[in-house]
């Protein structure tokens, strides 16, 4: 099971510019809003697009989706698990959580 992170957590890590985050919605959802500076990979594209994106396999990583019931964050972080990677976390309540909290989004 992936360790999950916290909001709080979360928006430290971002602020220090010390963790990749991983939009798993994707395409118009991604558009739309995502967390800051957060780079789209869904499922589909892990094994081709993973490689590129995330060329070193100890940094640190985090995958969100749209809340807990969302699975996408979840398959994401095991297949990043899988084929290496060693710091994934992920980020369970989702973008609804953050939007919430009233921090900060981009779009595309």
């Amino acid at each position: 099971m992936t360790t999950l992170i916290s909001r709080d957590e979360l928006a430290a890590a971002i602020a220090a510019d010390a963790v990749t985050v991983l939009d798993t919605l994707g395409g118009e959802y991604y558009a739309q809003q995502h967390l800051p500076g957060a780079v789209a990979l869904v499922r589909a594209d892990v094994d081709a697009q993973a490689p590129a994106l995330l060329p070193d396999r100890d940094a640190a990583i985090v995958t969100y989706c749209s809340n807990p019931a969302c699975p996408n964050s979840g398959q994401v972080a095991d297949r990043l698990t899988a084929l290496g990677y060693t710091d994934v976390r992920k980020y369970r309540e989702g973008i609804q959580d953050w939007v919430e909290a009233g921090l900060p989004v981009e779009t595309a």
